[in-house]
């Protein structure tokens, strides 16, 4: 089975913004779209909003990142600075993801997936996602269709995993776990930060990572591609126990 290539892109930012439309050019000449990971206190930025929105017209994905990326010092203890919904019980989840998508709603984005600051999620955020009609969302190991109970096993493969390593051997486990994910199947998640787009080292590591999974008949596409119901659609209850999908 051909392997499917999702490339998510996260950071967006004025300062940043020239360096994501330049990675998105790159992905464009190897028609692969991007999954962009959206925060809305950014929201407010008429330039970037303006390219997040255009470049969801042109296929690519849009997840919600996060509300407020600064946490309590109880989570900051447990999951490291900035790790958002990690540990939040539904009711506070619900709460910052009402405000979000209402700042989603003033920018003029839609969006039906979630990806939590540091790819870590609690169970309460989970149920809440379900309340507010998320479809999916995707954490560090899995993607959870929240209609269906699916989950798709498959671990997010980025540099920030790697800190106490030299950037060379990043960028060289980087595509390494490109190629395996590629000739297994499944899904090949790989992530970056646009903050690391300034290194050339890290930016090239991700293409040749992408290329990797293209020559191993990898196929490029977004992380709305795996829920199962369509937008829009009525939501029926999730099961009881979620059925997995693992990617060897």
């Amino acid at each position: 089975m051909d392997a499917r290539l999702l490339v998510s892109l996260s950071g967006i930012g004025p300062r940043t913004l020239h360096r994501c439309a330049d990675l998105a050019a790159e992905l464009d000449r190897r028609k692969v779209p991007l999954s962009l990971l959206f925060a809305p206190q950014l929201a407010g930025t008429p330039a970037v909003t303006e390219w997040v929105r255009t470049r969801t017209r042109l296929g690519n994905g849009l997840l919600l990142h996060g509300f407020d990326h600064r946490v309590g010092p109880a989570h900051r203890t447990h999951f490291g600075r900035k790790a958002e919904f990690a540990a939040l019980p539904a009711h506070e989840a619900r709460l910052r993801l009402i405000a979000a998508q209402a700042a989603f709603d003033r920018a003029g984005l839609v969006a039906d997936g979630f990806a939590p600051p540091r790819w870590l999620a609690s169970r309460g955020t989970l149920e809440a996602l379900r309340g507010q009609g998320f479809r999916l969302c995707a954490d560090l190991a899995a993607v959870h269709d929240l209609d269906t109970g699916t989950v798709h096993r498959a671990r997010v493969q980025d540099f920030a995993s790697q800190p106490n390593r030299t950037e060379t051997v990043r960028c060289f486990a980087l595509v390494l776990a490109s190629a395996r994910a590629a000739k297994r199947g499944g899904l090949v998640r790989l992530g970056m930060d646009a903050a690391d787009l300034v290194r050339p080292g890290l930016r090239q590591a991700l293409l040749d990572a992408v290329d990797v999974a293209l020559e191993n008949r990898a196929f490029g596409t977004t992380y709305q591609s795996l829920a199962a119901s369509p937008r829009g659609a009525t939501r029926t209850s999730v099961p009881s126990g979620a059925r997995l999908v693992n990617n060897p």
